[in-house]
């Protein structure tokens, strides 16, 4: 029987929620893990870690800005990797960010692009599934249980 593990996690950043939300997609770097593959931020739960600490972690990380409101998307990225026969559950969360990214060295470029667009930047099924959740969540005002609004 396979495992069953939560030890990353994904976040959705986007800017302008009022209107046409649009979502931010960063280029793995040449020599990153993933290289050359458009992804959100996303990252590894560390020990001592809360999955919505290792989100906030990450943004902060991976754009270098807190995010101005951040919360926990009703879903999780479900996926199974074969080699270990172990089914992944990756708590996923959207953040609103104040300004564009300043890149760190994971990657070398960045977009911004509307949830239908973005979609199509990223590979995996699940990843594309909960940008479009992101994406009506917001567009439909409902009102998002908010772990950060500042």
């Amino acid at each position: 029987m396979p495992d069953t593990r939560v030890r990353v996690v994904d976040v959705y950043p986007y800017r302008n929620q009022s209107v046409n939300p649009e979502f931010l997609l960063l280029r793995r770097a040449p020599d990153a893990t993933y290289a050359g593959q458009w992804r959100m931020v996303g990252g590894k739960i560390e020990a001592d870690e809360a999955a919505w600490e290792t989100g906030l972690r990450e943004v902060q990380e991976e754009t270098g800005h807190a995010p101005t409101q951040f919360w926990a998307l009703p879903s999780v990225n479900a996926f199974y990797e074969w080699e270990e026969d172990c089914i992944n559950l990756a708590p996923a969360f959207a953040a609103a960010l104040p300004n564009d990214p300043t890149l760190d060295g994971e990657h070398d470029t960045f977009t911004w692009l509307p949830a239908r667009e973005a979609a199509e930047y990223l590979d995996w099924p699940e990843q594309k599934r909960l940008l479009r959740l992101a994406d009506q969540l917001l567009r439909d005002g409902i009102p998002p249980r908010l772990i950060i609004n500042s």
